[in-house]
This record gives C-alpha cells, structure tokens and sequence, in this order.
C-alpha cells in the first residue's frame, strides 16, 4: 500500500463521519433553500398584491354604488377608534369634498369560525350593500350568506338601525324579521348581529364619517 493511499482513505473516512462535516454540509443545504425561497417570495409579491386590490375593488362595487363617488374608495381611507370595535378602517366615497358613502369590514363568528362581512352605508344610516368577504360555513348550509349562493344578503339593502328597530335585528326564530336557512340558525344568526354591529359603530361615529374629505387647496 502506497503512502498516497494511506493518506487519501482517512480523509474520505472522515467526511463521512465527522459531525462538523455533516453539520457543514446541512447548513450550506439551509443557506441555498432560504435563498430560493426568498427569491420565491420576492417574485409572488407584485402578482399577490395586485389580486389583493382588485379583489377589493371588486368588493366595494358591490356595496358602493359607482354613480354616487368620484374618488377612489379603495384608497380612501379614514381610521376609525371604536370604543367596541377598535380601529376600523372605512373606506370613503365622495363626490367632490362630499361624502356620500362608506364601507368597512366587521367580523363575526358562525358556526364553523369567523365572517368577514364588508359593509356599505349611506351618509343617513341606510345600507347600500352588504357582503360576505370570506367565511368557513358549512357548504350547502351556511354558505347560503353568500351572494352566489342565493339572495337572502341582498335583503339587508335599504335597511338601517331603525328600519327594522333594534329588536327586529334578529333572525325570526329569535323574534327578529331576518329569515334563517333550514338547518342552519347560527350562520345567519351571525350575519344579522354582525350587520347590527355595524350600523351601531356608524351612529356612534357619524359625525367623523360624514365629515368633508379635505381636497387640494382646502384648508
């Protein structure tokens, strides 16, 4: 056996057995994939922030009606600190320094997790549109809140906090005006009480909603 030999087998022995080597060898493994993943990452976020917006465009069409802004409510925006609620952001329709509308974003809980209703009122407290934005109801049952799903959301246009009066904010099995679906009580349920809460939140702060957005030149 040549020296060369008798130098080259430790080594090889040694790469495979050495915890530092092994370590080496995973932690260049770690380095490449984070690196991957970040480009991954960098290169979605454009694509998932533009489907965001228009996703939320496409809502507040819903429950704004076009003709009666000429701003852009997405991007108009009031932050609201709410005694119950928090901070709500409201997004703003106007027509000139005038608004006209608002829509912002309440949730409840149903009977499988949380919705996410959006809701459009008129400066007067009428509802100008409500939507289900996202929920985990169950399909065939409580999913009936959804807009594709039936009409039963639709009814809540025109109402306000006194069209029904406040105990008329129910569903019927709890002596409210509101119908509840066959077999499921609790998602409609939810729905009503969510939209009630909403309506609450926009007397309480009616006057910083309904105030004059400032325009360029104004004070």
């Amino acid at each position: 056996m040549s020296e060369d030999t008798k130098d080259t087998k430790p080594a090889k022995s040694w790469l495979k057995s050495s915890p530092f080597a092994h370590g080496l060898m995973l932690g260049l493994f770690s380095l490449v994939t984070a690196g991957l993943l970040a480009m991954a990452d960098q290169t979605t976020q454009a694509p998932i922030a533009q489907r965001s917006a228009e996703d939320l465009a496409a809502s507040l069409d819903q429950v704004l009606p076009a003709e009666i802004y000429d701003n852009s409510p997405a991007t108009d925006l009031r932050s609201v600190e709410d005694a119950d609620e928090g901070v709500v952001q409201v997004h703003i329709a106007a027509m000139g320094n005038r608004v006209t509308g608002m829509a912002y974003e309440l949730v409840g809980y149903g009977y499988s997790g949380a919705i996410r209703v959006l809701i459009g009122i008129a400066p007067d407290g009428t509802l100008l549109g409500v939507r289900v934005l996202s929920h985990t109801e169950t399909p065939g049952l409580g999913d009936k809140i959804e807009v594709t799903k039936g009409d039963w959301i639709e009814g809540f246009t025109g109402r306000s906090l006194t069209d029904p009066t406040p105990d008329g904010w129910k569903v019927k099995r709890d002596g409210g005006i509101f119908d509840q679906f066959s077999g499921a009580t609790i998602t409609p349920r939810a729905v009503v009480a969510t939209i009630a809460r909403g309506l609450t939140f926009f007397e309480r702060n009616r006057l910083a909603l309904t105030a004059p957005i400032p325009r360029n030149g104004d004070e």
